[in-house]
């Protein structure tokens, strides 16, 4: 855990050296977060919509002009 807490260290000082700051990796974090909950439910919606209609969520990808990596 200290070797992993070192390692977190360093890579933590190489990007603040590179310009990044701390609220801005934060911010970033975040958007994240609320990106993958806003997926998760479109992907649950999509779901809920192939069982009602009785195909498989990747048929709807065609009709929504989804791709299948989204």
């Amino acid at each position: 855990l200290k070797e992993k807490d070192r390692a977190l260290d360093r890579e933590i000082a190489q990007l603040l050296s590179e310009g990044y700051s701390v609220e801005e990796l934060e911010k970033h974090i975040s958007l994240l977060h609320e990106y993958n909950e806003i997926k998760d439910a479109g992907q649950m919606l999509l779901g809920k919509l192939a069982v009602i209609r009785g195909v498989t969520t990747k048929q709807l990808y065609p009709e929504y002009d989804l791709e299948l990596n989204d």
